[in-house]
Order: structure tokens, then sequence, then C-alpha cells
């Protein structure tokens, strides 16, 4: 048992305490009840209070004898006898449970409505009918006096089934797209759903009339998430509560439109059930994260239950401050309040217990008992324990008893203390006396090489690459990797030289694409600007003709069309003059008359299609441009010794040449412009006509 104390109120968590493991036997379950002190103070109000994997709702019988919980998985219903504190019987379905309701005292009659769209309808001895609904439910509810069981869910239509004549009755048409809870008032029966537009209408199952609509959203402002209503609960005959999605809840009284108060939960979780404690004047709401007890009339919380699961449902019994709660876990959990209440008859002895108790820390499961991989179990030399009752297979490991434990790690290890201790007072001590000289970098000790990529990717990369470093970088989860030594990487390790040929590799790869990818800027970077170079000359050479009359307009398309001309022509020239000296390997002389035809002897030249390179002639003719090959012979067994040299390119006297060129033309383009100074002073005059 733990308590815990909000303000002034005390919170009894019954669930609470050291749990046994369900592979024990039932001789070990009992000698460790009888030994274990924690153990046998922890308090089992119900027995097998449990599911297999998750409790989906739960709710008390009208009588108080019986709890009905449903769960998965397989999905089932279990309902437990108060009397006996234990599990009555236990029923399993085809499909989940969405909701269900208790149609008599006792679990003698009891409709389900569950996710694959059909109703069930069960007695005491099990399964009575089941029948489909047109439409997926979300709620349904009772109405005594016509035996009518109302249905809502993904529908803007009230299904009703009546139970008596066993057939379907003409639905209630709202004005709404989907419906998500609907209550009946237990005293005047008005029938009110809550819509998935924010809205609440009350419908008069005496002459089947919608008879009001309440706007509930329209009093939630500023926020977020739009304010569906989530549930709905009458207090009284004149009194309703009203939950939102947007984690609110509101008082209403029926005879006016705004509502008497407005409770925020702070949390934007969905209120998912609320209920009354009139004696006390509080009202109970619960969303996926808490159960909150407030006064109705101030709306000061008065305490509030947590737990580490989320909720689903909850159930309490009438004037009594003892609470059920069906969550997404295996246990479900019971709480008890003295201030809200005393305890039922059946568990009257809470009041007598609550008086002697003291606080306690909760303990997990499994705490008596260590899990050890088989190599841990190798290392501290139990190898000879499997099979025994020693250990406990389980998934990839065993489970063993703690004190075994220690005395095998003590023997094994007998210095990990001393060394231990060791490390926490070096560590001390480097945290007391830092470094005289503080450098500042934002690399780790730990893992410094890691670091050093995430940061690279961080800053270079893209995509997941760049997300997945800087979150490793940033998440506090991480953290102890850069550290913690433990979390160093051990190059030394298999696992580590098996996959180091992969990550070079990978290295390798990135920095020949980060190479390219430079090469390729640079090459744009050189093209751009030789462009705008000659866009440039372009544009001083016709920069003074701006200013020129209409009348001149003609001649410069002419200069301009022979200045193309020559233009095509010298890039011409300039082409097979490249050729040949790729040919020949003659080199270029500087004089400005233009590069002088020379025809070799033995040489074949054709005139249209200009020389071929000298890359692409036959063999021959490269060994005869080339210099003479000298071979020597070394030894007697036909051993060769060849020596060649490379033919080096003048490109400096190529450079000089072609700048010479372009500088001559300069001068002859100024040379046939005609200028335009003369043309500036003169008056064109206007005549008459």
């Amino acid at each position: 048992m733990l308590v815990s104390d909000v303000g002034e109120v005390k919170i009894y968590n019954l669930s609470a305490g050291k749990a046994l493991p369900d592979w024990l036997s039932d001789k070990k379950r009992r000698e460790a009840q009888r030994k274990n002190v924690d153990v046998s103070r922890r308090i089992e109000l119900i027995q097998d209070f449990d599911m297999p994997a998750v409790a989906t709702s739960l709710e008390l019988s009208p009588d108080g004898q019986y709890i009905l919980a449903t769960g998965t998985y397989k999905p089932r219903i279990k309902c437990y006898d108060v009397n006996n504190l234990s599990l009555k019987f236990e029923r399993c379905f085809d499909s989940e449970v969405v909701k269900f309701k208790i149609l008599s005292e006792d679990y003698g009659k009891i409709a389900f409505l569950q996710a694959d769209r059909y109703v069930e309808f069960h007695a005491a001895h099990g399964r009575h009918y089941r029948l489909r609904i047109p439409r997926f439910g979300r709620d349904l509810d009772y109405h005594k006096p016509s035996c009518d069981l109302f249905l809502v869910g993904t529908s803007s239509e009230i299904y009703r089934l009546n139970t008596e004549r066993g057939q379907f009755l003409q639905p209630y048409e709202t004005s709404a797209t989907s419906i998500n809870a609907c209550h009946v008032n237990p005293e005047h029966h008005l029938l009110c759903v809550g819509t998935q537009e924010g809205t609440v209408e009350a419908w008069d199952p005496r002459d089947k009339t919608r008879c009001g609509v309440l706007d509930v959203a329209v009093q939630i402002q500023h926020n977020e998430k739009f304010p569906s209503v989530s549930a709905v609960k009458f207090k009284n005959g004149l009194h309703m509560a009203v939950g939102t999605t947007s984690g609110h809840v509101l008082l209403y009284d029926i005879r006016a439109k705004e509502p008497l108060l407005v409770k925020d939960h702070l949390n934007g979780l969905t209120v998912k059930k609320i209920d009354f404690n009139p004696s006390h004047n509080a009202v109970y709401s619960l969303d996926d994260a808490m159960l909150k007890i407030w006064d109705e009339n101030t709306g000061k919380q008065m305490a509030y239950i947590e737990s580490n699961s989320n909720f689903n449902d909850f159930s309490t019994s009438p004037r009594s401050g003892l609470f059920f709660f069906a969550q997404e876990d295996v246990k479900m959990m019971t709480y008890y309040i003295p201030s809200l209440g005393p305890a039922p008859r059946w568990c009257s002895f809470l009041d007598n217990l609550t008086e002697e108790i003291e606080s306690e820390g909760v303990q997990n499961i499994y705490d008596d008992y260590k899990f050890i991989t088989k190599q841990e179990l190798a290392d501290l030399g139990l190898e000879h324990l499997e099979g025994s009752n020693m250990l406990r297979a389980y998934m990839h490991g065993f489970f063993i008893d703690i004190r075994l434990y220690n005395k095998a790690k003590a023997i094994a290890d007998p210095f990990a203390f001393e060394r231990y201790r060791k490390e926490k007072i070096a560590q001390q001590i480097e945290g007391s006396r830092p470094a005289r000289l503080q450098l500042k970098s934002k690399l780790p000790k730990v893992n410094k090489e890691l670091a050093e990529k995430l940061l690279v990717e961080q800053e270079e990369g893209s995509g997941k690459l760049k997300t997945a470093a800087s979150t490793l970088l940033g998440d506090d989860r991480f953290k102890t990797m850069f550290e913690n030594p433990d979390f160093e990487v051990d190059k030394e390790a298999d696992e580590y030289r098996l996959l180091n040929p992969v990550l070079t590799r990978l290295d390798k790869t990135r920095t020949k694409k980060l190479k390219a990818q430079q090469e390729a800027d640079a090459a744009r970077e050189e093209k751009q600007k030789e462009a705008k170079d000659e866009g440039s000359t372009d544009d001083d050479l016709f920069s003074e003709r701006d200013d020129s009359s209409d009348d001149d307009q003609q001649w410069t398309k002419q200069v301009k069309k022979e200045y193309k001309k020559i233009n095509q022509e010298k890039k011409r020239e300039e082409r097979i003059a490249k050729e040949r000296e790729e040919e020949d390997g003659s080199e270029v002389s500087d004089d400005d008359d233009g590069p002088a035809l020379q025809i070799h002897e033995k040489e074949d030249f054709n005139i249209g299609q200009g020389p071929r390179k000298i890359s692409k002639a036959g063999l021959g003719k490269r060994l005869a441009a080339s210099k003479p090959i000298q071979v020597e012979t070394i030894g007697g067994l036909g051993n060769r010794q060849m020596t060649f040299s490379l033919e080096k390119k003048n490109k400096a006297n190529v450079d000089r040449k072609r700048l010479a060129e372009l500088k001559r033309h300069r001068e002859e383009r100024r040379q046939v412009i005609r200028p335009i100074t003369g043309l500036r002073g003169l008056k064109t005059k206007m005549h008459r006509n």
C-alpha cells in the first residue's frame, strides 16, 4: 500500500506494493508471503483483479454486489463478487467491447456495444442474442420506462432498440454529423447526446421530439483544439456536467444557456468520464493522465489521482471514497480516499487499516530477482545451473535470485567494489579540481570521433542524416553516450572490426562526393566568369552607339552582322590552328601576323576537314611523331630495357598567342566602327507641310 498526501487529503493506493512473479509455484508463493514482510503487508483487496493485457471499461452493478470489467486480449469480461472478494465468472467475445450497460440490478442482463458494430445481450447463463447496427457505435444508454436501448456513434441518427419487442424503432434524426456520448436522466428520463460539433441535444422519449439544443463550444474561446462534446452526466433533475475534447468541464443548469462553472484540466486531454459525489459537493472528471476531484461550487481542486499508464475508465462505490480504475496496463488499480466517504460495507476493514498504515515506497516487480544473459551467466561460472530450479529461463536470458547473484559476483570479481570506489573518488577529485587552462571545444572526451562525424553531418548533411545527427547531439537521452566511458566504442571488438571496412568505405565515398561537388562548383564559377567577360567586351564595343540617332540604326545592324561573321571565321581559324599544333607538336611563334601554315612532307592534309588530332591518329604516325625509343639488352635471357620521354606542350606560348589575336581583333573593330562624335552637334530641322 502506498499513501500520498495532496494538500490535506490522504490517498491510499491499495494496488501498490511488491508483486510476485507469475511463474512461481503456489508453494513458493505461500513461502514468500510468510517470510517476506513487504509481501505479507501487501493488500490484495480483490483476488485476480487484472486483465491479460489492457482493461478498457469498468462498472459496478446497481445493487453494489458485483464489479464487471472488460479488457483484452482475448476480448473478455470478468465479473467479481465483492462479498467473496474474488472472481465469479469470465467470458470471452469475438470482438473488443467499446461500452457496456447493465440493464438489471445484478449481472443478469447486460448489453455490450462491440467494435465490429455488433450488440450482444448476455443473461446470467451467457450470451442470449447478437445483432448488428448500421454504423459503428461509440456509446449507449438504457431508458427503463419504455425498455428502449439508445445507441449513438458515427452517424447523425440515434438508434432505438426496443428490448421488449425485440426490434428497431424509428431513429431520432439529429443535426450533427456524429455523436460521441449519450445519457438518460434518471429522474425525468430526458435523453441528452453530445455531438462532434460541440453541442448537446435534448430529446424527450415521450413524444419523440427534440426539445432543446445547448451550444457548448461557444463558451470555450481562445482554444487551439475544437471543443467537441465527449462526456455527458446528470447530477439530478436540473444539473448536468459536460466534458469536451479540449479538456474542459462545464456545469449547467438545464434551464439556462450559460454555464454555472467552467473547469479547465490545463492539459488539453479529452475528458472521458464525469461523476458526482453529492454528499461532499465534489465532481470527478477523468482524462488520460489523471482523475481530478474538485468542488462543484468554486472549482477548486481537492485532490487528484495519477498513474504511470493512461486511464480508460473508472467507477466508484456510491457514498464512499473507494475508486476502481481501468487503465492501459494489466493491473486494474484500486484507490481509497477516506475524506470522500467511508469504505463500503463489504470492505469495512479498510477504515481500521488506514489508521495504522504508514507511507511506503513503491517497489518494482521482481525486486528479488536479477535478469542476466547467457554470457553473464558464463562469466559468473554458473553454467551448471541451467535447467535447475535456481534459474528461470526468460527470453534471451534467465532470472536468478538476487542473493545468489550477489554471492557469485563477489566470488567471480572480488575487487569490483574496490575498483568502483576508486573510480568514484577519481571522478570527485577531477570535478573539484578542474584544469587551469579551460579549452572550449565542442567535442566531448568520450566517443570524440563519433561526435566529430555527427557535427559534420549536422552542418553539411541533408535530409534524414542531418535530422538523425541533430537528434543524437541535442537529445538528453543520448547524453550519457558522450560522458560515460562505459559507452565508448571499443575498436578492438570483433563487431567493430567487422563493421570497420564498411564504415571506412562509406567515409571514402562521402569524401569523393564532396570533392567532386567542390570541383563542379569551381568549374561552374569559372564558366560564369568567362561568360561575363565576353559579355562585357561586346557591351564595350557597342556602348558608344547608345546615343546615336534613329537614322543610324540600319548601319549599326550591318556592322553587327559583319562583326559576327568575322568572329566566327576567327574561331574557326583558331580551332584549325589548335588541331594542327596538337598533331605536329610544333611550337607557336609570337609573331603578330598570325599562325603560319606549315605542310610537312608525306603528310595527309585535307583543307575541307582539317588535320586529325594526334590522339586519334594511328599507332605508326604517333610513333613517327614521337621521339625515338632506345632499347638496351641487359642480360642473356631476353630481358629488355626501354626508355622513353613524354612530350610537353608549351601552354604558355598558346595563351600568349591567344591574347595577341584578341588584342589585334579589338583594334580592327575600333577602326571599322564609325565614331559618333561628329553627329552630336547636328540638329534636324522640321518642315511643316
